[in-house]
């Protein structure tokens, strides 16, 4: 069975709304005493950590279908650093397939990566001195036997097995598992744990004389567990391991990017680029490739001007295989009547005399596109890191126009896309200002625009770029540029992203998109800087510790013999700080 782990923040996405939804059904089904409240105050806990003194991490099991097969709820207690694993379950008839063995690893490496000192949960009790069911203490003693495979025991030589009302059957035990340490629990921070999961979790129901009680019974120091009982050392059978989505990058990649391929002499823009990339990054383990599924044209022309998608689109039918067209009459005093012939109106739509326009061009940007559509939607599924690798590049390409090796801005239609579940922050960290992006989201508040470039007075496009440029009307405020001169190192690159970090941070997206350029690096034919391998992996690192859900568009980067090393650290450094930002808030400055 085709099945991922991921987890569910709260429920502002209509997958994540109806995720939660499944889960509450199993809630329903497979925990009849469970009171309704507790099932419907789900959502809330997710989005009100404070509130419920607990913050809430949901893991699902869910199919390719969107079907929610099961579940994990993890309280995390951040003043005290324990996890408490509240609820783990698969909805009914699919137990003893491995579903309960994948949510617990997720649930084990989660608290691992919170530092936790150690797992805790309730367990019925497998003994008849305190279960007087024989068919009830089957189960409880085969749960057990589960999580003694993990070392996960019953805490022993306490009253917390102590029923609340008297003749009260099946109390629970407090189990204890201790990730994998082999330092012994101390009396103190069980005491505190314990206490903290009686008041949080049951404070309505348990008094404050029982709570007392309870926690006073914890004398041995250390804190003595049951010796194992049920030893189990093969693998349990079922379904193969996978890896939690958060965990990894999906990559999407233009398969129709070949077919784009200018053969004149100095034309920079080559299909060589993608397998140089890919050629750095594929051995790293960090990406699950994912074809590109294809998307109505209707969602780039919600970004560009009609007309110009419609040209583009019949030009490029209309030129014979092997040529290409470029631009060289430029209809600027004359907009409202644009040439009749389609070679000649290539001006009218274009910025610049080095796009040309090739048989192939609509087809391959349009492929570029549906990469970066797919990566989004991915996001909206679940992946916190996804990468469309494409060519050619999008961010010069304007609402109505295209240059730059630009034709249609595939980061643009993705973030429009994604505006639609919530604000949205665009970086754009190529050499070159993304005029196109700007152009377009330049009216707009709910896309905060930001680019880190070479000043106009020198770097490609020349006409914007410009530190002044800050959006008109609503949008005002909304674009950012930070022009930088000829020569910049890394050490000050990096000064100026967190200067930018931090204006990400105070806009409070729900989403981040990535133009990522890797002309920026030291001897690009198209740029002026000196950024290694090492400074991209800190790039990567510091816009990785922004802990946002993140969609990362290729740009540019024409250095065909470092594009793989460079790709490999940025990636890296990305993914081991957005890793690390799932457990750990990062808390930054304000601009």
């Amino acid at each position: 069975m085709l099945l991922r782990i991921r987890r569910i923040h709260d429920d502002t996405l209509h997958t994540d709304k109806d995720a939660i939804a499944q889960v509450q059904e199993i809630l329903r089904t497979q925990f009849t005493a469970l009171p309704k409240r507790d099932i419907k105050k789900l959502p809330r806990q997710l989005r009100n950590p404070l509130k419920y003194q607990f913050r809430s991490i949901l893991f699902v099991a869910e199919n390719r279908k969107g079907r929610i097969l099961g579940f994990a709820l993890l309280q995390h207690a951040s003043d005290i650093g324990f996890c408490y694993l509240d609820f783990i379950s698969v909805e009914s008839g699919k137990t003893g397939r491995g579903l309960g063995g994948l949510l617990y690893e997720r649930v084990r490496d989660e608290a691992k990566a919170l530092k936790s000192s150690g797992l805790f949960f309730e367990c019925l009790p497998d003994s008849p001195h305190l279960c007087r069911d024989p068919h009830i203490i089957n189960k409880n003693r085969a749960r057990l036997r589960f999580y003694e495979r993990y070392g996960a025991y019953p805490i022993i030589g306490t009253l917390y097995e102590t029923p609340l009302k008297e003749g009260d059957d099946c109390p629970p035990h407090l189990i204890y598992d201790s990730l994998g340490s082999e330092k012994p629990l101390d009396r103190y921070s069980a005491q505190k744990t314990v206490r903290a999961i009686l008041q949080r979790k049951y404070g309505e129901s348990c008094p404050p004389g029982y709570i007392n009680k309870v926690v006073e019974s914890f004398r041995d120091d250390p804190v003595r567990l049951r010796s194992p009982r049920y030893i189990k050392t093969s693998p349990s059978p079922g379904i193969t391991p996978v890896r939690s989505v958060e965990k990894i990058i999906a990559l999407v990649i233009n398969d129709q990017h070949e077919i784009h391929h200018v053969r004149e002499k100095g034309y920079v823009e080559s299909p060589i680029r993608i397998k140089s990339i890919l050629q750095g990054i594929e051995g790293t383990g960090l990406f699950e490739r994912i074809k590109p599924r294809h998307f109505p044209e209707k969602l780039i022309k919600e970004v560009h001007d009609t007309h110009f998608v419609e040209y583009l689109k019949r030009v490029s039918a209309s030129i014979k295989p092997g040529r290409s067209i470029y631009p060289y009459v430029f209809p600027i005093r004359n907009t409202a009547r644009p040439p009749k012939e389609l070679p000649v109106r290539a001006g009218y739509y274009c910025i610049d005399t080095f796009t040309p326009i090739n048989r192939n061009a609509y087809k391959a940007a349009k492929g570029a596109v549906d990469c970066a559509l797919t990566s989004a939607e991915l996001i909206l599924k679940g992946y916190r890191l996804a990468y469309a690798l494409v060519r050619p590049p999008g961010h010069h390409a304007e609402h109505r126009s295209f240059g730059g090796f630009c034709y249609f801005n595939s980061g643009a239609v993705a973030a429009h896309f994604l505006s639609a579940h919530g604000k949205v922050a665009i970086l754009d960290i190529d050499y070159h200002h993304g005029n196109g992006t700007q152009d377009i989201f330049y009216q707009r508040r709910d896309v905060l625009t930001i680019s880190i470039h070479g000043h106009p007075s020198f770097a490609y496009p020349y006409f914007s770029g410009f530190a002044n440029e800050h959006g008109v009307g609503p949008g005002k405020g909304y674009n950012f540029n930070l022009p930088l001169p000829e020569k910049v190192n890394g050490s000050s690159y990096l000064a100026n992203l967190d200067r930018m970090l931090r204006r990400i941070v105070k806009f409070r997206p729900k989403f981040l998109i990535v133009a990522l350029g890797f002309d920026t690096s030291k001897a690009d034919p198209t740029g002026t800087w000196e950024l290694n391998a090492r400074d991209f992996e800190a790039n990567g690192n510091a816009i990785g510790s922004l802990g946002l859900p993140t969609l990362i568009v290729q740009e540019g980067g024409y250095k065909v013999r470092t594009l793989g090393s460079n790709a490999r650290h940025f990636f890296e450094g990305l993914w081991k700080a957005a890793v690390a930002s799932e457990s750990v808030q990062v808390l930054r400055g304000k601009p």
